[in-house]
């Protein structure tokens, strides 16, 4: 009995100290809160700001509905209207200060992304933004803002790219002179240079700009040598430039038009458009973002046309991809959101600390408060990861979203068509990207490929990029001033002209082109010392030559600053000498001397034989007799050492000494002779 009552205490304390012990957890742990304050700034009439708003709303309904994301905890989600104003959107985001608000949804554009991230470092309120594509609003400068849709960035790759797969080399940049459309504009600047491009003339437009300011700027662009040209602003400037192109006939045969996102997103949202706009925007190239196909797209475009009825007096609209972003953000933040509150996260908030002191009774920001968990909720939207309508969403170290691509599309008649996509894993191709990250990438020029393009004009050749209008400049064609080897360059002493080999293989390649080149030579070089090649080669990569002439090495080194041709002089020594013809004849063999050496040789042989037959005949039998037979010996002795055949022997010593000088000339001479003689065989 006292055993048993033994173990009923014991199970008793155990089962005291068990409850006191959950007692204790529960009261550590912050209750899950009901409702989380969520803010948007848009723009409501835009074409962005109206797909984005039905999108969110769609998002956080889906989501409140949804109890395995967040449980009991719904999303409160408050909405702004910034009516295309940058001052609307900053006391709107001041607003939403005051209202204890854990993260916000925008802004729309990247200016006024701008001002509004200074205020959301000071508050620690998390920005998230599936329009504002400014590259260096991911800089960190902004730690609090977030881009939940593709960076210009790679847009820009994707441009250079393109650029560069049609063997372009200059291109016309037309862009909004706003945050955005410098930002963007600089971007693609550094891209094309990486390619050895370069955007040779940049065309800054008001966002505002009326058709008198976009005539005054085209009318330069006309003047230009570049057909290429890439134009990088919003929907209705764009369509302005567009229009006022067509009317310059800067839209026709020759020309390239390459268009940002805008276009697309124009078409998507407004299609169709009118007949009158689309006469505008035959042939031209624009990008897309691209998003997978997959059944929760399918489903959510199959929505679409509920969700948007009677949301609009002038008619339904369709849905871009800024809308399959939006959508995509609030589940990115509702993930978030709930890692934040399962770590025990709370929604506390406490003062402005920097505006104590500080007289802001007129201006109401006293009742701004900093969110004491926007760092951890930070963290929290930069670990997410899931699938949604856009694919798999994640973010890479650099803060932007992984897996970044476009399509490519051509258009062409009433509707657009297709050319292929980019990515940053495998750049150019005609298969969906989602297919390549499989395979390793290959980024070589010969994996690169796009279908065929119908350009301005309908021409289906591609253009050649560029023209020479009335007011182009010449060509400048640096020509080094070399001391040796004046054979292949040199300047005509006194006079701007040059001479040489290298001078005439250029002119040749220039009469065989079917249209003028205008060029200047101008010398490189003082005249007195040979130039410096590779800094010649690399005042071209500057802009101080357009070219260079001259029998210039090809190292590695100049390759990678700039292009040379096939050479067409062979490396290594060579002996350059004038080519004679020489009919053959019985006395070819002559040919290897002159007349002149001939007697000088033969009138050698006789002074070597007289003086040998001075030196050997008072000593030497061989040299002694009759005078006719000394004749004959002298004459003898000194044709038989043309062969080393002679039998008369020496007996002094000076005429041993004159003999083996002689023989030493004779071996010289024959020496000379066969070398002289197969030369002239060769050249027969």
């Amino acid at each position: 009995m006292q055993f048993t009552m033994r173990i009923v205490c014991i199970l008793v304390l155990i089962l005291l100290f068990s409850g006191s012990s959950s007692f204790g957890d529960s009261a550590n742990v912050s209750p899950r809160p009901e409702v989380v304050n969520i803010g948007a700034l848009f723009s409501f009439r835009s074409m962005i700001g109206k797909v984005g708003k039905i999108a969110v709303e769609a998002a956080i309904e889906d989501v409140n509905s949804d109890p395995s994301i967040l449980g009991v905890t719904k999303l409160n989600l408050s909405l702004h209207d910034t009516n295309y104003s940058g001052f609307l959107g900053i006391i709107e985001s001041l607003r939403f200060m005051e209202t204890k608000t854990m993260a916000i949804i925008g802004p729309q554009n990247s200016v006024t992304a701008h001002v509004i991230s200074h205020i959301a470092n000071e508050v620690q309120v998390p920005l998230l933004s599936f329009s504002a594509t400014d590259p260096t609003l991911s800089s960190l400068q902004f730690p609090f803002f977030i881009r939940t849709s593709q960076n210009d960035l790679y847009q820009m790759a994707a441009v250079a790219e393109i650029v560069d797969y049609f063997q372009w080399k200059e291109v016309i940049a037309i862009f909004v002179d706003d945050d955005h459309g410098r930002n963007g504009i600089a971007a693609l600047g550094d891209q094309l240079n990486e390619r050895r491009c370069k955007i040779s003339l940049k065309v800054p437009l008001k966002p505002d700009a009326s058709r008198d300011e976009v005539t005054d700027a085209l009318v330069k662009v006309a003047l230009t040598q570049s057909r290429i040209l890439v134009i990088h602003t919003y929907e209705t400037t764009g369509m302005v430039v567009l229009n006022v192109a067509q009317y310059l006939g800067l839209t026709g045969p020759g020309y390239v038009w390459i268009a940002t996102n805008w276009l697309s997103l124009l078409l998507d949202t407004n299609s169709p458009l009118p007949s009158a706009s689309m006469e505008n925007i035959q042939g031209l190239v624009a990008l897309r973002l691209y998003t997978p196909d997959s059944a929760l797209k399918r489903n959510f475009v199959s929505r679409w046309t509920n969700l948007t009825a009677g949301k609009s007096s002038s008619g339904s609209f369709g849905l871009s991809t800024y809308g399959l972003y939006a959508y995509d953000t609030v589940w990115m933040l509702a993930h978030a959101i709930n890692a934040f509150l399962n770590e025990g996260g709370n929604l506390s908030f406490s003062k402005l600390s920097k505006l104590t002191g500080t007289d802001v009774r007129y201006l109401n920001l006293n009742s701004m408060s900093i969110f004491n968990g926007g760092k951890t909720l930070l963290d929290k939207i930069l670990e997410v990861n899931f699938t949604g309508i856009t694919g798999s969403v994640g973010f890479t170290p650099e803060r932007d979203l992984i897996h970044p691509a476009f399509e490519v599309i051509n258009i062409i008649g009433t509707g657009e068509r297709k050319i292929g996509y980019w990515s940053n894993y495998s750049g150019l191709s005609i298969v969906p990207p989602e297919t390549l990250y499989s395979k390793p990438p290959n980024r070589t020029s010969s994996n690169q490929k796009l279908y065929d393009v119908v350009w301005p004009g309908q021409a289906t050749q591609k253009p050649r990029g560029w023209a020479f209008p009335n007011s182009g400049r010449h060509l400048r064609i640096g020509v080094p001033r070399r001391v040796s080897y004046q054979e292949f360059v040199s300047q005509v002493e006194g006079t701007d002209m040059f001479t040489g080999y290298c001078i005439d293989v250029f002119t040749a390649a220039i009469n065989l082109l079917p249209y003028a080149v205008p060029y200047k030579l101008i010398p490189f070089g003082d005249g007195l010392t040979n130039p410096s090649e590779t800094e010649l080669i690399r005042l071209i990569t500057t802009g101080v030559y357009d070219g260079a002439i001259g029998d210039i090495a090809i190292i590695t080194n100049r390759t990678r600053m700039a292009d040379f041709t096939q050479p067409y002089v062979e490396s290594g020594l060579v002996v350059v000498a004038p080519v004679k013809k020489l009919n053959s004849s019985a006395w070819a063999f002559l040919r290897p001397f002159t007349p002149k050496m001939w007697c000088v040789t033969a009138a050698s042989f006789l002074v070597i034989g007289a003086v040998v037959w001075i030196l050997e005949h008072r000593i030497n039998d061989d040299f002694r007799g009759p005078p006719k037979k000394q004749v004959i010996t002298i004459l003898w002795f000194s044709f038989s050492t043309l062969f080393f055949s002679h039998r008369e022997n020496t007996v002094s010593a000076l005429g041993r000494l004159v003999l083996i000088i002689w023989l030493f000339v004779v071996l010289i001479i024959n020496s000379s002779y066969t070398a002289r003689f197969i030369c002239s065989k060769l050249l027969d």
